[in-house]
């Protein structure tokens, strides 16, 4: 699958990607393009499913991928358990507005 440039260089698109899936996974819901929403719901589903494997392998990958500490035992201990039963399908978009200015479309992304 393709990923989106989102207009950024690289470097700065993954950066942008880790700050938003950890503030979604911190906050449990984020207001944000529809664009970045969709390469965000990618990346929190892979954390969520590394959660629910649950072993030393799979902390240290959440904790090399998010850049805070809390946000992984929070996701560990919480949010993962609660998909337990669940094959995928952790994030929901729902389309709100559109943004003044230049007229792109906003969503809230947030945790099933």
């Amino acid at each position: 699958m393709k990923q989106r440039k989102l207009g950024l260089p690289s470097d700065q698109r993954r950066a942008m990607l880790r700050n938003l899936v950890t503030s979604l996974l911190a906050e449990g819901r984020i207001e944000t393009t529809e664009a970045r929403a969709k390469e965000v719901r990618r990346e929190a589903e892979k954390m969520v499913t590394l959660g629910k494997r649950d072993d030393l392998h799979a902390r240290r990958q959440a904790l090399a991928y998010l850049n805070s500490e809390d946000v992984v035992t929070k996701l560990f201990e919480t949010i993962a358990p609660k998909y337990s039963d669940r094959n995928g399908g952790y994030t929901r978009i729902i389309k709100t507005h559109q943004r003044r200015g230049d007229a792109a479309q906003m969503v809230i992304l947030e945790l099933v």
